[in-house]
């Protein structure tokens, strides 16, 4: 991966899933939604299995176990082992493991993931303040997390325990839309307390070095749906990664994107594993590619020709990135966003 800001989604030649030995898959968003499996996402990952491609699903949500996430994605048709589950469960009690004693006591406010995780380090998860816990562990707990604990998180913080959140997205994606994340959530304790916590999730540090030690990849492709922690993680990683629109990311915050969250290509979903990319040609003061021609007039991004939708996208990032590098922001790409169908 280069370190030059990208400037348009790559081409390949060659399907996805010949190229990179290992698909790192979020999967809020781009394998299911709401616990139903996503559009073609079953069948495209049994296809990248058959080529040689290995699949480990990696997840910023603590809530789980992965025996749990890996029967679901079973049931679901997608065959898979705990072991190619990695969740920021396991990266935050790793962090806290490096910095608390063996067996010291930890302040769980989230799901059995989290206490699953904890006590493979060697932890010992506990429900009160009171119990004089050596940190606090904070993860998603579900839509149906008591207020209690949250406040229980922040009687422990505001004593000067150390805190450490599994992630902080905002939001996460369900079969009804989009809900409050852990994010949110960690938000309450940070403003009830003034303190930050140490955080292991995508996009940081933490979650690759977890990732990476799990899977032993050696040419991995992050897949995921959000520039923010997905296409971040990857960037901060320095490997490629591929986004799918299937999720919470829309065209207009694509073409928005700054460096550090621009996919090194753009699909519909899945499908992308099993086919190459069509490149992004720099033609004149725009970029083409396929049947679509984007370039920037004035304050607007425009489009031309009779391509595909999604080949549109790439031409449209390869002129936003490129105008944005320039120094122009705040192109209005309503029009050719609307004109492509998106």
């Amino acid at each position: 991966m280069s370190d030059t800001p990208r400037t348009a989604p790559l081409g390949a030649a060659r399907p996805l899933s010949e190229q990179y030995d290992t698909a790192l898959l979020d999967l809020d968003g781009v394998v299911y939604a709401g616990g139903d499996a996503i559009a073609h996402a079953v069948d495209s990952l049994a296809a990248a299995r058959q080529t040689g491609m290995k699949l480990a699903y990696v997840t910023n949500n603590a809530l789980r176990t992965p025996e749990t996430v890996a029967q679901h994605l079973s049931d679901l048709g997608i065959p898979t082992e705990a072991g190619e589950v990695i969740n920021s469960a396991q990266a935050v009690a790793r962090l806290i493991a490096e910095q608390v004693p063996q067996g010291a006591r930890v302040l769980v406010v989230g799901g059995e993931g989290l206490r699953v995780a904890l006590r493979e380090r060697g932890l010992v998860p506990v429900e009160s303040a009171d119990a004089e816990p050596a940190a606090v562990a904070q993860g998603y707990g579900g839509p149906d997390m008591p207020w209690g604990r949250l406040a229980e998180a922040a009687y422990a913080v505001a004593r000067g325990v150390p805190w450490f959140a599994s992630n902080t997205d905002l939001t996460i994606p369900s079969g009804r839309g989009i809900a409050p994340g852990n994010g949110a959530a960690v938000e309450v304790v940070r403003i009830a307390t003034g303190a930050m916590p140490q955080v292991a999730g995508k996009p940081l540090p933490p979650m690759h070095r977890e990732t990476v030690l799990r899977t032993g990849a050696d040419r991995p492709l992050v897949v995921g749906d959000r520039l923010d922690t997905d296409i971040e993680g990857a960037f901060n990683g320095g490997v490629d990664s591929l986004l799918v629109l299937t999720g919470v990311t829309g065209p207009a915050e694509l073409l928005a994107a700054p460096p550090e969250h621009r996919p090194t290509y753009v699909d519909a979903d899945l499908r992308a594993l099993l086919t190459g990319q069509p490149a992004v040609e720099a033609d004149g003061p725009g970029f083409r590619c396929g049947g679509v021609y984007a370039r920037v007039a004035g304050s607007e991004l425009l489009v031309e020709g009779d391509g595909e939708p999604l080949d549109g996208l790439r031409a449209l990032c390869g002129a936003a990135w490129s105008a944005a590098r320039a120094g122009r922001f705040e192109l209005d790409a309503g029009k050719a966003l609307a004109r492509l169908g998106w």
